[in-house]
């Protein structure tokens, strides 16, 4: 095929599926997505709470139900429930032996299970398997609101306190020494993350959700020292992910959500084995340099 005829191929490749209303609406909901989650996994990365994102995630399920159930907003329900497991799990933690792990453990499992059982049981027009894995080609203009305020919210409350949030996440001893009220910004960190769950859930669902949250930051983290930088490139992975991840949905008729997580793994793959300071690769040549223990990102 002459250079004519392949850039003819690539231009009908990229322009076929703007030729549908749902589509444009999956693409630039998808990328916004992709911004709010890779903003918010830099954080998540540095403070160690990926397996908090697995519970958050998976304990809406209740509250998306009864939202729909009700009449009421799920991003309203998915929040109110996402929250209140974090509460609970900080109780748990604070009246038992229990480490953190299992007490996550035990609790999101708990609300997760509780959310199938009224899916099974109140009548409603939810469909469990676009909650677990996504929809954003369905997305309704109410549910575009509702991701539109979620995201726009999260972003604002980072925006606001992103360097309390930073040293709370790297350092939580140092920033209490300084006068930071570590409890605020414990709970602060918990509220973005269940909005960013509820602006995440008609795109990449309960399951997938996990990985847009984590993945871009893992990606970033190992790729630089530097906190603004490491949100550059947290944001631009994801959001490529995201675009080519829905284009990937619609010439291969496949899940979206499942795109973008695969997108996202296999840009997690090369870069851990071939980041140029804390790749495999890297090590190998220079093992005095330790991926155990990188600098701390400054901003």
């Amino acid at each position: 095929m002459s250079d004519g005829g392949v850039a003819i191929a690539l231009w009908d490749w990229l322009i076929a599926p703007l030729q549908f209303g749902f589509m444009v609406k999956a693409l630039w909901v998808s990328a916004f997505v992709g911004v709010v989650c890779a903003v918010l996994s830099c954080y998540i990365t540095l403070k160690g709470w990926s397996l908090m994102g697995d519970a958050v995630s998976h304990a809406v399920v209740p509250g998306v139900v009864v939202a729909y159930a009700l009449g009421i907003p799920f991003a309203l329900g998915a929040f109110v429930f996402g929250f209140g497991a974090t509460v609970a799990i900080g109780y748990v933690k604070s009246k038992t032996r229990l480490k953190e792990d299992a007490v996550i453990g035990v609790v999101f499992t708990g609300f997760f299970a509780f959310g199938l059982v009224l899916a099974t049981k109140i009548p409603s027009n939810v469909d469990l398997f676009h909650i677990l894995f996504g929809n954003v080609l369905g997305i309704s203009q109410s549910d575009i609101v509702q991701t539109l305020i979620a995201g726009l919210t999260t972003l604002v409350i980072i925006l606001l306190r992103r360097k309390d949030l930073l040293l709370f996440c790297f350092d939580p001893n140092h920033a209490k020494a300084i006068g930071l009220n570590t409890q605020l910004m414990y709970y602060t960190l918990l509220s973005v993350l269940a909005l960013t769950i509820v602006a995440a859930l008609q795109t990449a669902g309960i399951v997938l959700v996990v990985a847009m949250l984590v993945t871009p930051g893992a990606i970033a983290y190992l790729l630089t020292d530097r906190f603004d930088h490491m949100l550059m490139i947290s944001v631009g992975s994801s959001v490529l992910a995201c675009v080519l991840g829905t284009y990937m949905s619609y010439h291969l008729d496949v899940s979206t959500g499942g795109s973008i997580v695969v997108l996202l793994t296999l840009i997690f793959t090369v870069v851990m084995v071939m980041a140029p300071k804390y790749g495999i690769l890297a090590q190998q040549r220079h093992p005095s340099q330790s991926p155990l223990s990188p600098e701390p990102p400054v901003l």
